[in-house]
């Protein structure tokens, strides 16, 4: 009998462990995925590849580029986080993946951005590509605008959602341009690291959400970011986790089982963390230097790098110190929005250029006022 118990315990224990701890070497890595690859975000550098610009079906993959959409419609105040939406019955009709939405069912923008990113839920895409572009149609081409936009050979897209359709494709290389994209608006990760959540919470028809991600649970770091499956795609997954200072993006690719698509990437980020760091440079938040402008509301103005700037090392090389150039632009007008690109920071090691980011204007600043520019006169004629 204590024999029995202890091969329970034992194999209650392996369940518990969902993830293979330690990395693969870099030659057995997807060997069952039909394609993929391994990006650190920062740099943009590809880790580990594998047939990354064949075109195949992506399935809910889809809908990072949705997702896109809706949170650039969010920054530029067109949409609102509280706005309500009703639901068409074009959208509620939708099959597959869904929170089962109801014809003229009203539900916040979160509510259904929660849907998209946790239970990939075709009928709240629908709903809020149909309030962004007045019907789905029209969405899809804004989605394939985008694509234009992010120079993407190998992606066109028919629906919104990754229904399996005729032409409607992308590819491993960019999935990955489109999640790091996606990653660019950082309240993603509100959304996507999330493992379990509810709707309609103060109704009868109270719904629970669980994140189809499990990485997001069971992988350390692990904060997003989607899934897919269909018959045409198979198993899919992006996934993005961020250990120190180190952001790592898997995108996985026909896969025949969910199981071993979770565990091969998992073992594509093992192989990255255990491989690589980062050397940073300068935080994105941190100030660089300040500038002066005449006619400005404010003394100064503070530049930071618009991303973090850093150099990906091997986990032996040594960290070392590098030369940094900052160009900003001739011809610098006012006013000024904060963000507002206005040069570049040159990151060097020598003579070598190791990399380029835009440099951007950490506040606000507008023209004085006439009363303002007459008193600043007037001082400096005081002044003599």
């Amino acid at each position: 009998m204590k024999k029995k118990i202890s091969i329970l315990l034992l194999s209650l224990c392996t369940l518990l462990i969902p993830f293979e701890a330690y990395a693969k070497p870099d030659d057995t890595l997807l060997s069952n995925a039909r394609s993929g690859l391994l990006m650190e975000i920062s740099t943009g550098k590809i880790l580990y590849e594998k047939n990354i610009n064949e075109r195949v079906a992506i399935a809910s993959m889809t809908k990072m580029m949705s997702q896109i959409l809706i949170l650039e419609n969010i920054e530029s105040g067109n949409l609102k986080w509280d706005e309500k939406i009703t639901v068409s019955s074009n959208a509620a009709g939708y099959g597959g993946s869904q929170i089962y939405l109801q014809p003229n069912e009203v539900m916040s923008v979160r509510d259904l951005m929660k849907g998209i990113s946790m239970a990939s839920a075709n009928d709240a895409t629908v709903a809020l590509a149909e309030r962004i572009g007045g019907s789905e149609k029209e969405f899809v081409q804004m989605m394939n605008k985008k694509v234009k936009e992010l120079g993407l050979k190998n992606t066109n897209f028919v629906n919104s959602t990754g229904l399996d359709e005729a032409n409607h494709y992308s590819s491993a290389y960019d999935m990955a341009i489109i999640a790091k994209e996606l990653l660019s608006h950082e309240q993603i990760l509100e959304f996507s690291s999330v493992y379990e959540d509810y709707l309609r919470v103060d109704t009868p028809n109270k719904f629970w959400l669980v994140n189809t991600n499990k990485l997001v649970r069971f992988y350390d770091g692990a904060d997003g970011l989607k899934t897919g499956h269909t018959d045409a795609a198979k198993y899919c997954m992006a996934v993005t986790a961020k250990r120190e200072n180190m952001r790592l993006l898997a995108i996985v690719l026909g896969e025949e089982e969910s199981k071993v698509r979770n565990n091969e990437t998992a073992e594509l980020l093992d192989y990255g963390f255990n491989s690589y760091k980062i050397n940073m440079i300068k935080s994105k938040d941190e100030v660089i230097d300040k500038i002066h402008l005449e006619k400005a509301d404010i003394d100064e103005i503070d530049i930071t790098t618009k991303n973090d700037v850093s150099v990906l090392l091997k986990k032996n090389e040594q960290s070392k110190e590098y030369k940094t150039e900052l160009k900003l632009n001739n011809n610098i007008k006012l006013p000024l929005k904060k963000g507002t690109i206005i040069g570049k920071l040159i990151i060097k090691d020598n003579d070598s250029q190791m990399a380029t980011v835009d440099v951007i204007t950490a506040k606000e600043a507008k023209k004085k006022n006439i009363l303002k520019l007459y008193l600043d006169v007037l001082k400096e004629l005081v002044s003599g």
